[in-house]
């Protein structure tokens, strides 16, 4: 059952303005979007919900075995041999990290700068977890 308390405006034909043209279907329709009220928010909390690992400390025998590969790998160098490398990779904005591994030609063994240098990236000595010589 309707309500009668509009009844006198209901007929009543709809005021179009003199100055103005009428709005574009879809230009009416992007003035009921959603909007963001909190701007970043949701990108806040995707990065606090992203998680991080503990840089990993490396016992004295993992140490041992990685200066011997070291040694060996400063031997073969100049051949640019195929390696795996497993690094721990800073995460930018927050604490902590990723450790990765890869398999790659390595193009230079920096001693001076204490840097193991690949085509497309660098790693310094600090974050190596792991080395293996595979060529």
């Amino acid at each position: 059952m309707r309500d009668k308390q509009y009844d006198d405006i209901i007929g009543l034909p709809h005021k179009r303005s003199d100055v103005y043209p009428p709005m574009a279907l879809s230009d009416r329709a992007a003035q009921f979007s959603s909007f963001a009220a909190l701007k970043g928010y949701e990108e806040e909390i995707a990065e606090e919900g992203r998680s991080t690992e503990e840089r990993p400390e490396l016992g004295e025998e993992d140490l041992a075995v990685l200066n011997e590969t070291f040694s060996r790998l400063t031997e073969k160098a100049t051949e640019h041999p195929l390696v795996a490398v497993t690094y721990f990779e800073p995460d930018p904005v927050k604490a902590g990290g990723a450790v990765l591994t890869r398999q790659a030609a390595l193009k230079k063994l920096d001693l001076s700068r204490r840097i193991l240098s690949f085509y497309d990236m660098q790693i310094p000595f600090g974050d190596i977890l792991g080395l293996e010589i595979l060529s």
